[in-house]
């Protein structure tokens, strides 16, 4: 890297005030490491809030099988019908959050393994596709990740086009965009995997997930 290129890239940050680092947030100014890793910091602390959804998600769901097979038990089919039917949205949900964390934590990896400003375009430009992506998802469930990744990757955003200006590199946005799916598709598969390994399956003869819903049409 050039003289230029490392400053942009490596230079410290100064004793900023408060007030202008909450105006810069979006999109700060100065050298693109210290950004970038400001940017890893926060998807890591979107990571840890999902653990702790997945924890209370798993609580309940233990819960709710629990309620299940003592109906069934019981012979109360119409009972155990209808917590099914809860036990179904539930499972939906934690498969959303396994997949949203599995994205994250591939973010995390690529972001984390940047070492020069050539990468960071080639690098970022997925990065934000599959942020978008995993926001989406959040938005109805976890309306404050949702903002929360927005922001980050408006910070991403700006730090591609610092480091296309200074590098002069365009992003080849097909190419961005298979990445993006290939990430998602690989931790849909993963989150798949992981449900059910993690949650046992309901007694014979209870439906379940789409089965579930569709009992009450």
């Amino acid at each position: 890297m050039s003289e230029k290129f490392a400053k942009r890239w490596g230079e410290g940050i100064d004793d900023t005030p408060v007030t202008t680092r909450i105006k810069e947030a979006v999109r700060p100014p100065g050298p693109l490491k210290p950004r970038l890793d400001y940017a890893v910091k926060r998807i890591e602390m979107q990571i840890q809030r999902l653990d702790k959804a997945t924890d209370r998600f798993s609580e309940r769901d233990k819960s709710i099988f629990a309620r299940i097979v003592n109906a069934y038990s019981k012979h109360d089919m119409a009972r155990a019908n209808v917590f099914a039917n809860e036990l179904a949205e539930i499972r939906k949900m934690e498969r959303m959050i396994i997949h949203a964390r599995l994205a994250l934590e591939q973010i995390v990896l690529r972001l984390s393994t940047v070492s020069e400003l050539g990468d960071v375009v080639s690098t970022l430009a997925p990065a934000i596709g599959v942020l978008r992506s995993v926001k989406s998802g959040m938005a109805a469930v976890f309306p404050e990740a949702e903002r929360e990744l927005g922001s980050i990757g408006n910070l991403l955003s700006g730090i591609i086009m610092d480091a296309g200006h200074n590098t002069g590199m365009n992003i080849d946005f097909q190419t961005a965009g298979e990445d993006a799916q290939k990430i998602l598709n690989e931790a849909a598969t993963v989150a798949e995997q992981k449900v059910k390994e993690k949650f046992p399956e309901l007694p014979t003869g209870i439906p379940t997930f789409g089965e579930a819903s569709q009992t009450e049409t």
